[in-house]
C-alpha cells in the first residue's frame, strides 16, 4: 500500500493501546501509551518510588524505556498490518536529572522505509523541559504482527 493512502482504522488504534497498556512490561513500569498516530507516539509515565536508583533520581533504564517505546510506536503505524517491529539501536542524551513529577515522551518516525525505520523521541516534564532525547533504528519482522480484531487501515 502506498504511504500516501495509508488511513489507519481508529478501532485498531485503540485495541492496539489497550493491549499495549495491559501487557506486562508496561504494566510494570507503570507507563502508559497515550497515542498513536501516523509517525507520531506519545508515552507517560508518573515516576514512582520504583523508578528511583540510590541517588533518588529516575534510573536510566527507565528514561531508556521511555525513548525504546516512544519511538517503536510511532514508526509502527507505517509497517504493512502483518508486520512487527524490533529495535536494533538506541542512542539516548541524558540532559537534566529526574527525581518526580510526571514524564511525556513524544515518539517522531524521521524515516520508515520496507525493512529498516529511523525515530527520533523527546522526554518532557509536566514544565515542558527538555530532559532526555533518543534515536532509534527499527527493523521490520515480515510476518510477525500482532493480532488485532480490527484492521489496521481503512
Amino acid at each position: 500500500m502506498p504511504k500516501s493512502s495509508l488511513k489507519p482504522n481508529p478501532e485498531y488504534t485503540q485495541e492496539i493501546i489497550s493491549i499495549v497498556n495491559c501487557s506486562p512490561y508496561p504494566s510494570h513500569m507503570s507507563m502508559r501509551l497515550i497515542s498513536m498516530e501516523l509517525d507520531r507516539a506519545t508515552v507517560e509515565l508518573d515516576v514512582g518510588n520504583c523508578h528511583l536508583q540510590p541517588y533518588g533520581i529516575v534510573h536510566g533504564g527507565v528514561l531508556s524505556t521511555l525513548i525504546d517505546t516512544a519511538t517503536f510506536w510511532s514508526v509502527f503505524m507505517r509497517i504493512p498490518e502483518d508486520d512487527g517491529l524490533v529495535n536494533i539501536d538506541l542512542k539516548l542524551n541524558y540532559l537534566q536529572a529526574v527525581q518526580s513529577g510526571k514524564l511525556i515522551a513524544e515518539g517522531y518516525a524521521i524515516r520508515s522505509g520496507k525493512s529498516i525505520s529511523y525515530a527520533e523521541a523527546k522526554i518532557f516534564n509536566e514544565n515542558n523541559e527538555l530532559l532526555v532525547h533518543g534515536t532509534s533504528t527499527l527493523k521490520i519482522l515480515p510476518g510477525k504482527g500482532l493480532q488485532a480484531k480490527s484492521c489496521k487501515f481503512l
